[in-house]
């Protein structure tokens, strides 16, 4: 993935879930305008609000960035991948 794909990647996570911008936004304590700004990729997400991100996707963080397409990280060892 590119590295301004994380944006697409945070978009897909909440409407798979079904969440709206709002929702999101009042869990990182945040205004809906400053996530979706994070969602356009016009402000750069700080790392506490992608640790919270993590926590309510139950995903990596590697797999919000776009390291990884496991959403739970990389396997134990190298062979699993």
């Amino acid at each position: 993935m590119q590295s301004m794909a994380y944006v697409k990647r945070m978009r897909d996570l909440r409407e798979d879930h079904d969440y709206t911008q709002e929702y999101v936004a009042r869990i990182l304590g945040t205004s809906q305008t400053m996530y979706a700004r994070y969602e356009r990729a016009a402000n750069e997400l700080p790392i506490h609000h992608l640790l919270t991100l993590c926590r309510l996707y139950q995903v990596s963080a590697d797999y919000i960035l776009g390291l990884t397409d496991h959403p739970h990280g990389y396997p134990a060892r190298m062979e699993e991948y």
